[in-house]
């Protein structure tokens, strides 16, 4: 079956970095496009980045270009997120997706998510 497992998330204070890792399984990951959406307590989940299946294409939240990068290794099935210059509203618990379509049938996986606190 799908598994997303996400791992890195924990508390920094603001200005610091974390590195955010997602290891896959159950599918073939080396096709598959993958995100990474963040949900802070009382606001809707939101996209962060999306990187294409060889890694050749990304795409940011606006308000994140800059400071996140997202990066996959296909040989070890792992999505990663590196986020640089946190600030304390990048609080929130994060989610690794995975989502892709066959034949019109939509699969839309999650990780069980991460939390990155951004305090002092």
């Amino acid at each position: 079956q799908v598994q997303l497992v996400e791992s890195g998330g924990g508390l920094v204070q603001p200005g610091g970095s974390l590195r955010l890792s997602c290891a896959a399984s159950g599918f073939t990951f080396s096709k598959t496009a993958m995100s990474w959406y963040r949900q802070a307590p009382g606001k809707e989940r939101e996209l962060v980045a999306t990187i294409s299946s060889g890694g050749g294409s990304t795409n940011y939240a606006d308000s994140l270009k800059g400071r996140f990068t997202i990066s996959r290794d296909n040989a070890k099935n792992t999505v990663y997120l590196q986020m640089n210059s946190l600030k304390p509203e990048d609080t929130a618990v994060y989610y690794c997706n995975a989502l892709w379509v066959i034949l019109g049938y939509t699969y839309d996986y999650w990780g069980q998510g991460t939390q990155v606190t951004v305090s002092s």
